[in-house]
């Protein structure tokens, strides 16, 4: 009986301290994932800091990229000039609609040695407009500037001028001969007060180089905004 005893309660401690090492086994680990996540979360900072420099560095070059992509790809093209001789303001006003019309600029065409009124009288034989109109040889006007700014960011050119003996007053002439208009689109208007366009635009063409040269308009001298702004509308442009 003793025996049996002695047996039962050996039995009974063995089994008491296994229990005891399992427990302390499993707190072992819970303490080393524990201790592992503690070390390992400074390094996921890190490592998370890192890739945020990373991005940051990343968005910085395609910024970077993308305002010099900005740059290259900047349109050199597009733009519109509106090109007018004026002798008695009426080519001016036609000039200034159609430039508000488009978004366009302005360029005026001046001569070295303006016209005066009475240099304009046709009437009179003896006048400056006569005797250049009797001598061919005269028209070629000398301008203050045929030079235009940035002459190569418009691709779209309106020429204006008044009708002389049925043609471009001469002062045009001059302008259109001394530039080059390769790879614009070249639209000419006049203004009269009984003469048409005529074969204006296309003597003007024939003196100028390259461009694609379209019909032109002809206005009344003192023509309205609102038919002026009409006809650059059905332009399509």
């Amino acid at each position: 009986m003793k025996k049996i005893l002695i047996a039962l309660f050996s039995m009974i401690l063995l089994v008491s301290l296994v229990a005891c090492g399992s427990t302390g086994t499993g707190e072992n680990a819970n303490g080393s994932e524990s201790g592992n996540n503690a070390s390992t979360a400074p390094e996921s900072n890190g490592n998370g800091s890192s890739q945020t420099n990373t991005d940051a560095s990343s968005n910085e070059s395609s910024e970077s990229t993308g305002e010099d992509s900005s740059d290259s790809s900047e349109p050199t093209g597009g733009k519109t000039l509106v090109v007018y001789y004026s002798a008695t303001n009426n080519t001016e006003a036609i000039a200034g609609y159609i430039a508000e019309a488009t978004g366009g600029d302005l360029f005026e065409i001046t001569p070295t040695e303006p016209y005066t009124s009475d240099d304009l009288n046709w009437t009179n034989p003896d006048s400056r407009v006569s005797k250049e109109h009797d001598d061919e040889s005269l028209r070629n006007v000398e301008l203050t500037t045929t030079t235009v700014e940035n002459w190569e960011e418009y691709d779209t050119v309106f020429i204006g001028y008044p009708i002389w003996w049925g043609i471009a007053a001469w002062p045009t002439d001059t302008f259109v001969k001394a530039n080059d208009f390769t790879g614009k689109t070249v639209i000419p208007f006049c203004t009269s007060s009984s003469s048409g366009l005529g074969q204006s635009g296309e003597l003007l063409k024939a003196e100028a180089n390259g461009g694609n040269w379209l019909d032109g308009q002809r206005f009344q001298s003192r023509a309205s905004e609102d038919t002026v702004k009409e006809w650059v509308n059905g332009l399509g442009l």
